[in-house]
């Protein structure tokens, strides 16, 4: 679950990764853009915009009601259920009431309101969530009149320095107006997917802010505010927005019924370090190097190989492997593209058609149980399908942990969604019958091989007794 990112400056570095040309000016001819030049043109005011997009920008109210509503046992014994709530915002990106907001805003909610600047009030019902992606869909009640709506821009076409504006309900104070620039494209932050790039913006964005909208200077949807880095939990000019072109994904698979399912050829990146540079004889750290291709797949009957640069995608240059993995997703499945890759120096055109991704194996999911370190863990094979929903950019081979629940002894142990069990006691493990075959037969220890995060970590796990 996305969450407003809080973070010491220190470790500003960490949080922000490199700015990526994921396309950029490159993938249209360039925008003429200039600069005020005179008293008037420096006077000149955003408000048309603000009159044209805020209407369409609207309060999103989330509560978790308690499963039981009989206030008689609750007064009887004292207490009152407690009600999580949350605020955010949210954006009409339909005339029939479409709305698009950030899933972290309404996650775990059965009880969601969407209100507007004028005061109405109505319910909304949940259309899609995609966790992978910080998004979520609504529906709000269709009425004779077409409610206002923002129409989505295209993303591609930003460059750094354009001018945004940032519409939401910052602290629940109401509707506010931010003004900005585009600040940095194709930013990523630690520990998220590697399809995950963003919008970065100065325009001030705060807790409330999420699920807003960032509009372009036509007052056209550029993208969804989701996240800030933060000292202290105010705007300190460094916000984050989810780009249109990857809501319009969403989107359009909420409005067709589906779930979105992203493109997949069968092999693994990673970013040029100066030592592989030089090991594979390039004067360039650009590009996205090949770490595994897997039989059949896609990139192998393409001829991608292990080692392969790939530095442009149907011409747009890929500084980055975020970069490559953002171009796959935005072409969609069955889109045939040309990549542009260097192989021990030379340059080479491949064409490959992206698929969607297999599930090479039966997942046969489980949970641990017994008394052991793992007890509490689900667990599944992992295939393709499987590392691409939990967003595991390793070889998709072994078994992987799935979910973790809470106040149990995986928890305890430190076990995570996402870790890889590689082996266990000497023995590698393949699958989740093996891994509960091995539990069950019970040892004073475990030693531990897990791999997360593209680290291998090893302990030994026991439990008292």
């Amino acid at each position: 679950m996305r969450v407003w990112i809080s973070v010491a400056a220190a470790s500003l570095a960490a949080v922000v990764g490199a700015g990526l040309a994921f396309a950029q000016d490159a993938a249209a001819p360039p925008i003429e853009r200039q600069v005020p030049q005179t008293n008037e043109q420096i006077q000149l005011s955003f408000a048309p915009l603000v009159r044209k997009a805020s209407p369409a920008v609207v309060n999103v109210y989330a509560r978790q009601l308690p499963a039981t509503r009989d206030e008689t046992y609750w007064q009887q014994f004292g207490n009152s259920p407690r009600v999580r709530q949350s605020l955010g915002s949210g954006v009409i990106v339909d005339p029939s009431g479409i709305v698009v907001t950030n899933l972290h805003v309404i996650d775990e909610a059965n009880d969601i309101r969407v209100a507007f600047a004028d005061g109405r009030e109505m319910p909304a019902e949940i259309v899609l969530t995609e966790e992978l992606f910080d998004l979520a869909i609504l529906r709000i009640p269709a009425m004779e009149t077409p409610y206002p709506f923002l129409s989505l821009a295209d993303s591609d076409l930003l460059a750094v320095g354009d001018l945004v504006l940032a519409i939401g309900n910052p602290f629940g104070v109401g509707q506010t107006v931010t003004s900005g620039i585009v600040s940095a494209l194709g930013r990523t932050l630690a520990g998220g997917d590697e399809t995950q790039v963003f919008i970065q913006t100065d325009a001030a964005i705060n807790p409330g802010n999420s699920g807003g909208a960032l509009i372009d200077v036509l007052g056209n949807l550029i993208g969804i505010n989701t996240a800030i880095f933060s000292r202290g939990g105010g705007s300190d000019g460094i916000g984050f927005a989810i780009p249109s072109n990857v809501v319009e994904i969403v989107l359009d698979a909420a409005l067709n019924g589906a779930h979105v399912k992203r493109p997949w050829i069968g092999a693994g990146f990673g970013s040029l370090t100066f030592e592989t540079a030089q090991e594979l004889g390039l004067a360039q750290l650009n590009g996205a190097r090949v770490t595994y291709v897997l039989e059949d797949g896609p990139a192998a009957t393409a001829g991608l190989a292990v080692d392969d640069v790939v530095v442009t995608f149907d011409g747009i240059p890929i500084d980055h492997p975020t970069g490559l993995t953002y171009r796959l997703l935005v072409s969609g499945i069955g889109h045939e593209a040309t990549l542009g890759i260097l192989r021990g120096g030379r340059p080479l055109e491949l064409t490959i058609t992206a698929a969607e991704a297999l599930e090479t194996v039966p997942r046969e999911e489980l949970v641990i149980t017994g008394r052991t370190p793992f007890t509490g863990a689900g667990v599944a094979n992992l295939s393709p399908a499987v590392a691409q929903e939990l967003g595991y950019a390793g070889v998709p081979e072994g078994v992987i942990v799935v979910n973790v629940a809470a106040s149990s002894f995986a928890a305890s142990s430190g076990l995570e969604r996402g870790d890889v069990i590689v082996a266990l006691n000497g023995t590698a493990i393949e699958s989740t019958q093996q891994l509960r075959d091995l539990v069950a037969a019970g040892a004073n220890e475990w030693r531990t091989e897990i791999v997360r995060g593209g680290r291998t970590l090893r302990s030994t796990l026991s439990i008292g007794r």
